[in-house]
């Protein structure tokens, strides 16, 4: 170990895929470890957003902290490169206080922003381009412009009107990604990473049970009230099903239930496929995460001794 590695301070990113355990986990190792939480979850910052999200309880969020959760209302987007900033900030002060910070969740870009910045753009997506396309044939690009001008103002700012190809690009990434395009250039970031970095990852090995688990939570989050819940949030002012928000896995499907273009049981098969693609996509990412040390479940003794095979812990 070079020098510069030796004298970084520690940090753990603890993944995995939706279900998985991660929480689960992360309050084990919070009891063994001088750590503290950071929530790496782009649900999780808003508030409201308790049942579909899979929040921690009151109890759970008053024992253990939980750094950069419900810090936003759901018509406040929250990008990348903000996580970015509130982590980085947050791992300074828990590192001077002594404790490690762990960094919990399935929000893989946030992950990727932390530690290597935002410097690739999402690639093209065809569904996307096109649906900017019939926008712009049935009102013209004045409407795309003023869609942009909505989630990215110093894009439109910079981009005129009649200039298409960089206008649908511009949309494109912040419908792909979530992020505008203005975001996603600040967040570029060179240089290495502060900290000697643990990654360590859930990775269930059989897809069929995973499947098997986020199909029974989905069914219990709508027993505890999901419905009831995206109904209050649809009441708020300035909430639109389009805002990162209602992104989120779940949340999307029950807005269109109650628009009426689902029924209950399309909703609860849609909310259930649309979960399994994300946990699909949160294992593409792990893939080809560097240096990830895998556990096949929520085992804290393994967990434990792979970090003290990395970290000098008690």
């Amino acid at each position: 170990m070079s020098q510069d590695l030796a004298v970084r301070p520690p940090a753990i990113f603890l993944m995995g895929p939706t279900a998985s355990g991660k929480s689960a986990l992360a309050l084990a190792l919070a009891d063994a470890l001088p750590v503290e939480l950071i929530s790496v979850d782009s649900a999780l910052v808003y508030r409201h957003m308790d049942i579909g999200s899979a929040k921690p309880d009151r109890s759970t969020l008053a024992r253990y902290t939980h750094h950069l959760v419900d810090i936003r209302e759901p018509e406040e987007p929250y990008s990348a490169a903000e996580f970015r900033t509130d982590s980085l900030a947050l791992m300074a002060d828990i590192t001077a206080r002594g404790k490690i910070p762990l960094l919990v969740g399935g929000t893989m870009l946030y992950f990727k922003a932390l530690q290597a910045g935002l410097a690739e753009l999402p690639g093209a997506d065809a569904a996307v381009r096109a649906r900017i396309a019939r926008l712009a044939e049935g009102f013209g690009w004045a409407a795309v412009h003023a869609r942009l001008a909505e989630v990215d103002p110093v894009a439109a700012a910079r981009i005129h009107v009649n200039d298409p190809q960089r206008l649908s690009r511009a949309l494109e990434v912040y419908e792909i990604s979530g992020q505008s395009l203005t975001a996603l250039h600040a967040a570029q970031q060179t240089g290495v990473f502060a900290y000697d970095c643990t990654a360590l990852a859930i990775v269930p090995p059989d897809r069929a049970a995973l499947h098997e688990v986020i199909a029974r939570r989905f069914r219990q989050m709508l027993a505890q009230g999901f419905v009831d819940e995206v109904r209050a949030l649809r009441a708020r002012p300035g909430l639109t099903v389009d805002l990162p928000a209602m992104r989120s896995v779940g949340y999307r499907q029950v807005w269109q239930h109650l628009d009426g273009r689902l029924s209950a049981a399309e909703m609860l098969d849609q909310g259930v496929i649309a979960t399994r693609q994300l946990a699909k996509r949160q294992f593409t990412w792990l893939r080809s995460w560097p240096a990830l040390q895998q556990i096949v479940s929520p085992d804290v003794t393994q967990a434990l001794k792979i970090l003290r095979g990395n970290i000098i812990l008690p």
